[in-house]
């Protein structure tokens, strides 16, 4: 097996950008943290070269990836991989239709079988998540009124502005703060309403207070819509046999906390824990239906390739006979590299004990020198920065999968100890 670093860091790539461009100067200004990072860091835009596991090539560097959001590992997995020619063999690659003028059957037994898992009424499934949550928010929303959680994605936020584009008012509240949410649903607001939050928060790691966002929007008649590309297939349905505290079955944050769907639909992907170019809204069937004409991806866009279909597929059987194995070895690495950060006194806003483990710096301005040295020492993390961080902050943020190894933990827990001697990382509350 292939050991990870110590690795070189590549020569960084200066952009000349020609004077003439005043436009596009002025423009980039705009970004310039992150156009920062990206002309200057090797875990920005970085090209993979190859993967064995868990460890990444970088032309000529293999360090262990922690940046990868496939939390079950079906992306490697042996079973899966092999169903696939068969699948390729009976449909082809990809077809040519929108699913409105013709899907396969495939797509029928997804989403059978996923309603099943989430315990809900029907789903839909399309290419993406930022494919349903531009096409369906605008359509929910119509003339009416989006609440939207200031920590919400940011695919979500855009498609807040499309939304409004097209008559929705915006107002926002402060992340995870559902009593300011209420306070503005007590004045007058066009109908109809939505909510939009995340699941499980795809930064701290940690789940919304969404007994209570969902007591809010039954009281107020809105529709709570819960981003839970995090959660699905990491947590799921409490139980007195669960293996951990992740839950049984990674059905999602709705079941996971004992909430109901009534006035909520559930979004997600399988881009994340299956590994797969898929994703899906739980929702009445009726609601369903009236998508079917009235989002855009069903009606006119391309569909996902048959090899996602089917890794779906697979992965959907493979959850059910080892999927809570593979949550109980994700759950003790994480609980290992949180316990690690205790006993070093690092802060982190994770209180989940979720997979996503972000590390704030108590510098900002250390942000590339910690970033190269981690990738000196063979750890690949996701660098972070305005604007997905508030000004004056910044940290990376490790992610944390089945697929992993011991050993790549005990790597990852030495070098964050070391990095602690040389760098100013934020220091946990007494």
């Amino acid at each position: 097996m292939r050991q990870p670093g110590p690795a070189v860091v590549p020569n960084l790539v200066l952009y000349e950008r020609a004077s003439s461009h005043a436009w596009l100067e002025s423009w980039l200004g705009t970004t310039s943290e992150l156009a920062r990072l990206r002309d200057s860091h090797p875990m920005v835009d970085a090209v993979i070269d190859e993967i064995d596991g868990r460890l990444i090539r970088i032309g000529n560097d293999w360090l262990i990836d922690f940046s990868s959001s496939n939390y079950l590992g079906f992306d490697i997995e042996p079973e899966i991989i092999d169903a696939v020619p068969a699948y390729l063999s009976r449909w082809g690659t990809q077809l040519g239709w929108s699913r409105l003028r013709g899907s396969p059957v495939l797509y029928e037994q997804i989403e059978t079988s996923l309603a099943q898992l989430l315990g809900v009424e029907d789903t839909l499934v399309l290419p993406t998540v930022t494919h349903i949550h531009t096409s369906v928010l605008p359509t929910l929303a119509a003339q009416g009124t989006i609440f939207v959680d200031g920590g919400s994605r940011r695919t979500v936020h855009d498609a807040c502005s499309i939304a409004s584009i097209h008559g929705a008012t915006l107002r926002g509240f402060r992340h995870d703060r559902p009593e300011e949410l209420e306070a503005l649903l007590r004045a007058p607001h066009a109908a109809p309403r939505v909510i939009c939050i995340d699941g499980i928060n795809n930064m701290t790691g940690n789940a919304p207070d969404l007994r209570t966002f969902a007591r809010i929007a039954r009281e107020h008649d809105a529709l709570l819509y819960v981003d839970d590309s995090h959660g699905f297939g990491v947590v799921g349905e409490r139980s007195d046999d669960e293996l951990c505290n992740y839950g049984l079955a990674g059905n999602g944050v709705i079941r996971h906390l004992d909430e109901s769907y009534d006035n909520v639909v559930l979004v997600a992907g399988f881009s994340k824990a299956y590994s797969s170019t898929l994703a899906y809204i739980a929702c009445p069937t009726a609601l369903k239906q009236m998508l079917k004409t009235a989002a855009t991806p069903y009606l006119s866009s391309g569909q996902s390739p048959i090899a996602s279909l089917a890794t779906v597929i697979e992965g959907l059987k493979l959850n059910e006979s080892r999927g809570d194995q593979l949550r109980l070895s994700m759950h003790r690495m994480t609980d290992r590299v949180l316990s690690c950060l205790r006993t070093l006194g690092i802060a982190t806003p994770n209180v989940s004990g979720y997979p996503i483990i972000e590390i704030p710096l108590a510098n900002p301005d250390d942000i590339e020198a910690v970033g190269a040295y981690l990738f000196h020492h063979g750890v690949y993390v996701m660098m972070v920065v305005p604007p997905l961080v508030p000004e004056g902050h910044a940290s990376f943020r490790v992610q944390i999968n089945a697929a992993n190894t011991w050993d790549q933990i005990e790597h990852m827990i030495k070098t964050l100890g070391d990095l602690s001697d040389r760098f100013r990382l934020q220091a946990a509350a007494a």
